[in-house]
């Protein structure tokens, strides 16, 4: 959603991975932009998204948040399609459009009927240069911005403790900014600031531009060349970005927000995909993903099996692992005690069938249960134009490149036990864990409850 910092998860955006490289089409533009086209008949529909290189990890404290406030402007409008107009022409013309930020990009896309693509493309290459950023509607905006911020995360312990346990987790990495901004970088966020950011970041061979659906690409090229080729390059700056330090051990953070259930989550420090040509452990992201489904892949998976149903330790539990990113990330468990249970004892509970998935046995019908999960998926989720696109967005905006995502599920059916074993020793260790737990508190009576003076400094409630 427009309005929304959190976008779809990676692991299902990734089944969706092109079958084959014959089904894309790249082209690249004198002005630095590229094209890639997939092919895909099945419907009269077209999906159009320009992926941006910019997100809250290209940011710098101080300025937080900006990534995602200007996305918020980037539907203001220009002198050729003022405040309102783009959003009224992609629906008289029969579509839907939205937007996102991520920690490593920025994304537009619509959604029509394939021959008012022409449409979508002339208002995207519009607004890549010529957008008015004017202090009024800033001013409103970043309002919305803000009120945002309180919903989802200050008014949302959980969705708190998360934001906390990765600004303690991630030491020096511009993954401990959130992506909607901390709220004292929002109160002093300007229209300047904006207008700085759009113009450095927001430029052509700053850009992808993938379009799926029924669609000749030839075509495409064409009608891309004709709308952003004449839009000029920019001096696009590497990111300066400090690479994380490495954890010397355990980080414990507690958070105290008014909430009913406590919760649990323990981060671990641990790598993401990189071009296979450089990175002689190509494997191992494959593996944390199979051990992400070993252990939170449906009913039968492991913590299901013994934490929820057998020791009814926890109320509930889950899993989270991204394999693409432009930094390396984390392997997230999140659980909330059942009742009359503590944190204490689901995290021990977490530790012992961590260490049995290393002292003890990962069998095939486990392994075989994971794989044919990813395939179902891929399969499904194939039947998605959005998600044809988004993977491939996702890649190159990352830094991978897209015919990495053909190579998805044949690389995960190729991991074996051993394998799994070895990752799950390697990474989930203390020395790279972060510890966050939410101490729930009272609820105060209406208007007693006191804000920080400034918002959300830093990590720690």
């Amino acid at each position: 959603m427009r309005y929304a910092v959190y976008v779809f998860y990676l692991v299902a955006a990734l089944a969706a991975a092109p079958s084959t490289h014959s089904q894309v089409h790249e082209f690249n533009l004198e002005n630095g932009l590229k094209l890639l086209v997939k092919e895909d008949r099945r419907a009269p529909v077209v999906v159009s998204q320009i992926w941006y290189r910019i997100g809250s990890s290209y940011e710098h404290d101080g300025i937080t948040g900006i990534s995602h406030a200007l996305e918020h402007m980037m539907f203001q409008g220009t002198e050729k399609y003022p405040d309102g107009e783009f959003s009224r022409i992609i629906a008289e013309n029969g579509g839907n459009e939205n937007a996102f930020t991520g920690k490593d990009y920025t994304a537009y896309f619509q959604m029509l009927e394939k021959s008012r693509l022409e449409v979508s493309l002339e208002l995207e290459a519009d607004r890549m240069r010529n957008l008015l950023l004017s202090e009024e509607e800033f001013r409103k905006e970043i309002e919305v911005v803000k009120e945002e911020r309180r919903l989802r995360t200050e008014d949302n312990p959980v969705a708190y403790l998360y934001e906390t346990a990765l600004a303690t987790a991630f030491q020096t990495a511009p993954y401990r900014h959130p992506i909607i901004g901390w709220m004292a970088d929002l109160d002093a966020m300007q229209i300047g600031d904006l207008k700085t950011w759009y113009d450095r970041w927001y430029a052509p061979n700053n850009a992808t531009l993938v379009v799926a659906g029924d669609v000749e690409p030839d075509l495409v090229h064409r009608l891309t060349q004709k709308h952003f080729g004449p839009l000029e390059a920019s001096m696009v700056p590497a990111p300066r970005t400090l690479p994380e330090v490495t954890q010397q051990g355990m980080k414990r953070v507690t958070v105290k927000r008014p909430a009913e259930l406590p919760h649990l989550l323990m981060a671990y420090k641990t790598p993401v995909l990189r071009d296979q040509a450089a990175a002689p452990a190509s494997w191992e992201p494959y593996a944390l993903e199979v051990l992400a489904g070993v252990l939170d892949g449906g009913n039968s998976a492991r913590l299901a099996t013994h934490l929820v149903r057998g020791e009814e330790v926890a109320a509930s539990i889950g899993v989270s692992y991204d394999l693409a990113g432009r930094l390396d990330g984390l392997f997230i468990i999140q659980a909330a005690p059942a009742r009359g249970r503590t944190v204490g004892e689901v995290e021990q509970a977490v530790r012992e069938q961590l260490d049995n998935i290393v002292s003890g046995e990962i069998s095939e019908q486990e392994l075989a249960r994971v794989k044919a999960q990813v395939v179902s998926s891929d399969v499904y989720e194939r039947d998605s134009l959005f998600y044809q696109a988004m993977i491939l967005g996702i890649f190159e905006t990352t830094g991978l490149p897209w015919r990495l995502a053909d190579e998805y599920v044949a690389r995960i059916q190729a991991i074996s036990a051993g394998q799994v074993k070895q990752v799950a020793d390697k990474y989930l260790r203390d020395d790279g864990l972060t510890v966050a737990v939410l101490e729930p508190q009272s609820r105060q009576a209406p208007g007693t409850v006191r804000r920080p003076a400034g918002g959300d400094q830093h990590a720690g409630g």
